[in-house]
């Protein structure tokens, strides 16, 4: 398990029985009274991360403020839990919208996020009052204007920027015009036009920009590089309706044991300080700052259980071993080629004897969770755990080949407390007619 002591939540201890334990919970036990798949998360770190960015973003400046981004998972106890630990809340969507609000998620600490939002999700979010609307088009800026006024009131919103610059795990580089189908980039004027367009709006009021720069970033150099682009242009364009600067999240996290990820505290260091310098610099007032983690906050902290069903050897080419889940809960590694790492919970500390490919039950070639998996003598009913699957697993989970979606888990202080339950076949149909 020491090899893995970063990637695993920093509870992670081995039982008398010599099992894996989480939160002070065992994860042989809890398989078997919730079966599995399972996701399990720890819930002390759920919510020692959380208040880790309040502290560190407030330690530079008290107004900042903290935005979970609730793509990466939404279940009805963590969006109560980042409420009471004083963060505000990013939606994608008009079901977000609806699962934070249920969640009792006070609407002026939501921001309205999305790509694409139609007529239905931004007149939702104007009924409920949210506090931000983050305009991702000319079209849309339009169509806010429009709804807005014909429910007589003004929505605060933020424009979406594509500064030019392209992180990685390991440099930077400014790309001059981003090709993204995400917001307005600063070359060529587009995003110039949108400020334009929110100013001329009747029933929309400019608060400031947001600028969310890519994911899993590891150089965090290019937050400096975006910082100094964005300086630039909010002294071109003046005024005071740009007193807010949404930095955007994307800090990394370690999935295998040679990822490296920087501290919340040093992405705070790095974020804030660029941003004041770069706006001093520029002789501006130092704007409102934001950020919106998600992975970061909940990605350590989850784990994936599984049971394997059986293996396969093919003489000269490989071993399988398939479990009893795959890409319907963890879709991460077929969509983006996703690494994640292995081990036995109930043998956490025992040696790899072997390399195989942990394939999944469905019926799909591509669906594989890890290609090659370093794991000691497997077989049959034995447990399989993945580390690190807390973030984007159960948000993208589906049903595909009529799998039900597994249940999750919260554990803390040796306490477990079953936060979404395990679907059912019942709930495979529930919506036919």
């Amino acid at each position: 398990m020491q090899p893995l002591s970063k990637v695993l939540p920093p509870s992670a201890a081995t039982t008398p029985e010599g099992h894996l334990s989480i939160g002070g919970c065992d994860v042989v036990a809890l398989a078997e009274e919730y079966g599995t798949p399972l996701v399990i998360y720890d819930g002390g770190l759920l919510r020692d991360t959380m208040r880790r960015y309040v502290q560190a973003f407030r330690a530079h400046d008290p107004h900042t403020e903290v935005i979970y981004a609730s793509k990466a998972f939404w279940a009805q106890a963590l969006l109560r839990m980042a409420h009471e630990e004083g963060l505000r809340m990013d939606v994608a969507s008009g079901g977000e919208l609806f699962m934070a609000l249920h969640a009792g998620f006070p609407a002026d600490k939501i921001v309205m996020h999305g790509n694409a939002k139609d007529a239905k999700e931004i007149g939702e979010a104007l009924d409920a009052l949210v506090g931000l609307v983050v305009v991702d088009s000319l079209d849309e800026i339009a169509l806010l204007d429009q709804l807005a006024g014909e429910r007589g009131r003004t929505q605060d919103v933020l424009v979406r920027v594509t500064p030019g610059v392209k992180p990685s795990t390991h440099k930077y580089i400014s790309t001059g015009q981003l090709d993204s189908k995400f917001g307005f980039s600063l070359e060529g004027g587009l995003a110039a036009d949108a400020v334009a367009a929110c100013r001329a709006a009747a029933n929309i009021n400019l608060m400031g920009l947001h600028c969310h720069i890519g994911s899993q970033i590891f150089e965090l150099g290019a937050y400096p590089a975006a910082a100094h682009l964005l300086a630039q242009f909010v002294k071109e364009q003046g005024g005071d309706d740009l007193a807010i600067m949404d930095m955007g999240g994307g800090l990394g996290i370690a999935y295998t044991r040679d990822d490296d990820p920087p501290s919340v505290e040093e992405f705070a260091d790095v974020v804030m300080d660029a941003v004041h310098a770069e706006w001093d610099a520029a002789g501006l007032p130092r704007p409102r700052v934001m950020v919106e983690p998600g992975r970061s906050v909940v990605g350590r902290a989850g784990l994936t259980v599984y049971r394997v069903t059986g293996t396969k050897d093919i003489p000269g080419v490989r071993r399988y071993a398939a479990v009893d889940g795959g890409m319907s809960d963890l879709m991460r590694p077929m969509l983006y080629g996703a690494t994640y790492e292995a081990l036995l919970p109930e043998r956490p500390d025992a040696e790899a004897s072997q390399s195989l490919r942990l394939v999944g039950k469905h019926c799909e070639s591509g669906d594989v969770l890890i290609q090659e998996a370093d794991l000691p003598e497997v077989g049959r009913g034995d447990l399989v755990c993945l580390p690190a699957t807390g973030a984007y697993g159960v948000a993208m989970a589906s049903n595909y080949n009529g799998v039900t979606r597994p249940a999750v888990v919260f554990v803390d202080q040796g306490k477990a407390t079953l936060a979404v339950r395990r679907e059912t076949y019942a709930d495979l149909v529930a919506r036919d007619l």
